[in-house]
């Protein structure tokens, strides 16, 4: 009786191992196809709302899902599957409307996204997420600056210099200053200004994000206390 006991015990624990592999074989055949479906549609997703806004131009609120897809990719299967969205992203924007749209989505909304979904993923406060989302909005900018210098020969850079420029006297007028801005000055500035414009892009669409994957349960960390209560949101 012993011994028959005794062996039997090792038979349920293959017994048991088998079941699992056979319960986990079925799902792992459902995820990969699902997977490969939400992909393309969070591709297509980001593609679509740079295309409305490129050609109707509804105003700054398409802008702020530019890369909540990708993010969104992120969080749900991981960091291949976000590079998959944006790399779709730009390839089907290549082919609508040739590469140099194409760049201009994937720096820096492509890799915003997959940014994004780092941060999110692990947990990052929103104080570093938007502070490294700003510094990368800001790369993208002078980069999309440089890309439109080479095909157009245009220094974009310069008009935006003088647009400062115009301002910063403007507000020296008004404080009664009598003087004139040097240029390193309005250089400061003008990279002040992007810094800035960057990073209230990257609070609204942390403002979007936690309010939209919430509800679609993929939650993103809990932002600061003063913004639940300005929002009056109840946890």
């Amino acid at each position: 009786m012993d011994d028959s006991s005794a062996s039997s015990e090792p038979i349920s624990v293959d017994r048991g191992l088998n079941e699992q592999d056979n319960l986990s074989a079925p799902q792992l055949k459902v995820d990969a196809p699902l997977k490969m479906v939400e992909t393309a549609f969070f591709a297509s997703t980001s593609s679509l709302l740079w295309l409305i806004d490129l050609y109707f131009h509804p105003g700054p609120l398409l802008r702020i899902f530019f890369s909540v897809p990708i993010a969104l990719a992120y969080l749900r299967w991981g960091n291949r599957a976000a590079w998959m969205t944006a790399l779709v992203s730009t390839l089907l924007l290549s082919v609508l409307m040739g590469p140099t749209r194409s760049i201009l989505f994937l720096m820096p909304y492509g890799f915003l996204g997959v940014l994004l979904g780092v941060a999110w993923q692990r947990q990052s406060p929103w104080i570093i997420s938007i502070s490294l989302g700003a510094l990368l909005g800001a790369l993208g900018f002078f980069f999309n600056l440089w890309i439109l210098w080479v095909l157009s020969g245009e220094d974009l850079w310069l008009y935006t210099i003088t647009q400062m420029t115009e301002f910063a006297e403007w507000a020296f007028i008004k404080l009664g200053w009598l003087t004139q801005p040097n240029v390193l000055l309005i250089q400061v500035l003008a990279v002040t200004s992007v810094l800035v414009s960057n990073t209230i892009y990257l609070f609204l669409v942390h403002l979007a994000a936690w309010l939209l994957l919430d509800r679609l349960g993929n939650p993103i960390p809990r932002p600061p206390r003063w913004v639940q209560v300005l929002m009056d949101y109840e946890e």
